[in-house]
């Protein structure tokens, strides 16, 4: 695998977050540099950016490790993504443009089409591709960079099921898409903490407690490989 350097952070929180490394297991330079076929340069820098944002933590003789997060940490971040939900689909609802608009329909009406269809399986990205625009429409970067950080944490630490009613869910996305048509960052902020309850009770925590640290290994379909022999 070959990366450009600037996206060798994004490939690595990607492969923290779908589990190719485990929580705990270790980071070395080297290994991430050849994985991603770039310099130890980028990856030092990735780190040092992962670890403040919660991904990894540096331990005394064994150097970066991908972060163990408690429980508690856990329920954390839901609860803070439903205070800061709310603020953003309030702020979209005074600052989205016509374009940002269009997404949020043209997503509403393929979530609902695929409903209708019985077709399930594009929801959950249609669903976080929706939300993604949504706080992009805030127009606050610093919301806008927390909720990012908010969703990979989340997708990290959580399994989320499937609405049990998918109908449902969309009519509520579409609702909040009228109201931010509207302007009305009220009703806005209502609906999207009432969506956030609703979200929050299909999450099942998915950490490994009792992990034991060790090499960062890669998930395959059969079983870990330690990632130091992969050739690239």
């Amino acid at each position: 695998m070959r990366i450009p350097a600037h996206s060798v952070c994004t490939a690595i929180r990607d492969d923290i977050v779908s589990g190719v490394f485990e929580r705990g297991s270790r980071l070395t330079e080297e290994v991430l540099a050849r994985r991603y076929g770039v310099s130890r340069v980028p990856v030092r820098e990735a780190l040092r950016t992962l670890e403040s944002e919660g991904f990894v933590v540096t331990r005394r003789h064994a150097g970066a490790c991908v972060a163990e997060p408690t429980e508690q940490e856990a329920a954390d971040l839901l609860e803070i993504r439903m205070l800061l939900e709310p603020l953003g689909a309030a702020r979209a609802a005074q600052r989205r443009t016509e374009a940002h608009l269009k997404v949020l329909r043209g997503l509403v009406r393929l979530g609902q089409e695929r409903v209708r269809r019985g077709e399930g399986e594009d929801l959950r990205s249609l669903g976080g591709w929706f939300h993604e625009t949504l706080a992009q429409a805030s127009g606050s970067p610093a919301l806008i960079a927390l909720l990012t950080q908010l969703r990979h944490k989340i997708a990290w630490m959580y399994a989320v099921e499937q609405p049990v009613r998918p109908a449902d869910s969309w009519a509520e996305h579409g609702a909040l898409v009228d109201a931010v048509a509207r302007r009305d960052a009220e009703r806005a902020r209502v609906l999207a903490i009432q969506h956030a309850e609703r979200a929050t009770a299909a999450h099942r925590l998915r950490l490994a407690p009792g992990h034991t640290p060790g090499q960062a290994r890669v998930r395959t379909s059969q079983h870990p490989v330690n990632i130091g022999g992969v050739r690239h």
